[in-house]
């Protein structure tokens, strides 16, 4: 598909709108001219005596759509380019023949903007008019907002400078999934194992660094979360060292959560559920995704779902009491049925959090080289876990979308009372510093009105090779809190 640009260069925005619609899709650029006869989204911005002339046109198989607005010379580029996409997807609806849950909205943090409209003063109807007018978002999503809202607002989890959380990387993975693009190394790939070695040696040393930054900027660590990749890929040695690390390390006095994402049924050991317990993780993921059998091996998990039933079950004996599980909806041969029973099956397992995702087509996934889109029935299949989960007494408390997601939907945290991760809340809400140590890590500074990110190297073997330059990097992180400190202290301009 063509997307050509006349009079504008609204490239990022027009294409984050079109993969909406076309996830898979390969697209080529054109600017400054009008294709013939092929499949093409146009735009085009024009200025005329009478204003700006906003032209948006969707040509697919034959079917020509045209939406226009007209604005006034007085109007800001902000929003000639809202206006713009407006038009496109309005186009785009009528000319395909659907419309998108979110309607034209492409943050990845929509709750986020619920409560800026609420530090406003924005009551919850004026809130739902907003996303309405102007991104076309169902009452279904906002009113899914604002009841997220609500969860997060009574857990008061607002910023508070000098508090942070811990991200620890494990870029390793059994094997990797057909819908999975994370910068992960399969743990049967051959020299994998003395990688492995030489990353865990290189993140204690990461980690002791990170602790002596929290000390000298006076942080104290709210919680620890393990995550990949596959964190139990590790053995129970090598996890052994690692939280061992940890606890030398750092004060974990004050922490609300210690959680590890276990993940796959087949890397789960009695022996490492046990490390972890002994050593104060208190909250685990068991993930199934799915469990039908026949889905899972189309997607290349290599566990079935008595395994995962198996490992729930083991994770009791040994003694923990929170558990997530994740579910993915749209998932290449599930069905609306087959995900229904999915849902069912983790309803009596009854674990403390259920995160229901809807299936993402991520760019370097062997699903978008294959140009498998999934997808289906995953609307319904999202509306079902979401009434079920809500009859049940979960309550969603974190939501955030990703690009390429099928049919435009979005990703769920639902826990019951008392259970829901401040973590996840975190990394969403951006209201607390995550110091991320580890291959991939991105850690992310936070104070009021500012943000900053610091990116580690994404890969375990480039992690290992530029190691003094990831502990250069800490120092960043005493230079943000430095001026942090003295913008706190100095005195107000008259």
């Amino acid at each position: 598909m063509i997307l050509a640009f006349v009079g504008q260069d609204y490239k990022y925005q027009v294409e984050s709108l079109v993969k909406m619609f076309f996830p898979v899709e390969r697209f080529s650029i054109l600017y400054g001219e009008i294709p013939q006869d092929e499949n093409a989204v146009i735009t085009v911005e024009r200025r005329r005596k009478s204003g700006y002339r906003l032209l948006a046109v969707v040509r697919t198989d034959g079917k020509v759509t045209v939406k226009r607005r007209i604005l006034p010379f007085t109007a800001e580029l902000s929003e000639r380019r809202l206006a713009l996409c407006a038009a496109l997807y309005k186009a785009l609806c009528e000319g395909l023949g659907t419309e998108l849950p979110w309607g034209m909205l492409t943050g990845v943090r929509p709750v986020k903007q619920v409560h800026a409209l609420r530090g406003e003063g924005k009551n919850d109807e004026e809130i739902r008019r907003f996303f309405s007018e102007q991104f076309f978002v169902s009452q279904t999503k906002s009113d899914l907002c604002l009841m997220t809202a609500d969860v997060q607002e009574g857990l008061e989890m607002g910023i508070r400078p000098q508090v942070a959380s811990l991200y620890v990387s494990i870029p390793f993975c059994p094997t990797r999934c057909a819908y999975c693009s994370f910068v992960s190394q399969a743990v049967e790939k051959k020299g994998t194992a003395a990688l492995i070695g030489e990353y865990v040696d290189k993140l204690c040393g990461e980690l002791q660094a990170t602790a002596e930054v929290v000390k000298q900027c006076g942080l104290q660590l709210e919680t620890v979360y393990f995550g990949g990749g596959t964190p139990t890929s590790l053995s129970a040695g090598q996890l052994s060292i690692l939280l061992d690390c940890i606890e030398r390390s750092f004060d974990l006095s004050h922490l609300k959560e210690y959680t590890v994402e276990a993940g796959r049924a087949d890397t789960i050991t009695a022996d490492k559920l046990e490390v972890l317990h002994d050593h104060g993780v208190g909250r685990i993921s068991i993930n199934p995704q799915s469990f039908n059998d026949r889905v899972l091996e189309q997607v290349g998990r290599r566990h079935t779902a008595r395994q995962v039933v198996d490992a729930y079950h083991l994770a009791r004996s040994v003694g923990f009491e929170s558990i997530n599980m994740d579910l993915i909806a749209g998932l290449p041969g599930d069905t609306l049925e087959s995900f229904e029973r999915t849902v069912e099956q983790a309803v009596v397992l009854a674990p403390e959090n259920i995160t229901v995702h809807a299936l993402t087509i991520k760019r370097s996934s062997a699903l978008h080289e294959q140009g498998r889109a999934g997808g289906g029935d995953a609307p319904a299949m999202v509306a079902y876990a979401g009434q079920r989960l809500l009859r049940e007494g979960y309550r969603p408390y974190y939501l955030y979308r990703q690009k390429n997601m099928v049919d435009n939907l979005e990703n769920v945290g639902y826990a019951k009372p008392g259970h829901e991760s401040p973590y996840n809340i975190y990394i969403m809400e951006e209201n607390q510093t995550i110091l991320a140590c580890g291959a991939g890590g991105s850690t992310k500074l936070v104070a009021p009105g500012r943000i900053e990110r610091i990116f580690n190297y994404k890969y375990p073997y480039e992690y290992c090779n530029g190691f003094e330059e990831i502990l250069r990097r800490k120092q960043e992180v005493v230079r943000f809190y430095g001026q942090q400190e003295a913008s706190e202290h100095r005195p107000a301009q008259l």
